[in-house]
């Protein structure tokens, strides 16, 4: 049987080693400012919404960077709730459909679906990480952007993006601060992944 405690151990051990996931959202940040110029700028929606597709294709790589600059670990082969992160990171590939269909038909609602996608993708991850930080910018971001997209005109648009990225470094401040918290109670733990937990989840 697995207890509460052993799910504990083994979140703090993934908020530790992958330091809440830092890495992703700096990255997404840097994404998203680089979004707003280009809503900034007096093209089409739909034009926008294409070239905001195309810079969204950097954002592993350049989390890939910034998990070498901080050190995170985005394995911890030892802890059985690991691939658990990717699957949820996978999970918001399935709102995409949506997300063409706006880009479609819509162009000028891409913004706030992309940004909604986005903010929404992140509450789980209060769970995994054991950081409440995820679930209440996930409603701040989501809300956020739904707030300002329904009361802005096309040209302001660049406001939706330039919501999301200064949400986004809130965010990094709000689980770099958790993520050391959860490093004290992590290395007050004898065991933080005991092997009978690990059997429970073979």
């Amino acid at each position: 049987m697995v207890l509460e405690k052993d799910f504990t151990a083994l979140k703090l051990e993934l908020s530790v080693k992958a330091k809440n996931g830092v890495d992703f959202i700096v990255a997404a940040s840097i994404l998203w400012s680089v979004i707003t110029v280009i809503w900034m700028q007096p093209n089409p929606p739909g034009r926008n919404a294409l070239f905001t597709l195309i810079v969204g294709g950097a954002m592993l790589p350049l989390a890939l960077t910034f998990s070498k600059i901080f050190k995170t670990n985005w394995k911890v082969k030892s802890n059985p709730l690991q691939p658990l992160g990717l699957w949820l990171n996978f999970a918001q590939l399935f709102y995409f459909p949506f997300l063409f269909f706006v880009y479609i038909k819509q162009p000028q609602y891409f913004i706030m679906t992309y940004g909604i996608i986005t903010g929404a993708h992140f509450f789980p991850y209060a769970w995994f990480y054991n950081v409440k930080a995820y679930a209440i910018m996930a409603g701040v971001i989501a809300f956020g952007c739904m707030f300002i997209g329904l009361n802005v005109t096309v040209e302001d648009l660049y406001l939706i993006p330039l919501f999301v990225t200064v949400s986004l470094v809130v965010l990094s401040l709000m689980i770099s601060v958790s993520y050391q918290k959860n490093k004290v109670l992590y290395s007050g733990l004898a065991a933080p992944v005991n092997q009978p937990a690990k059997e429970q989840f073979a």
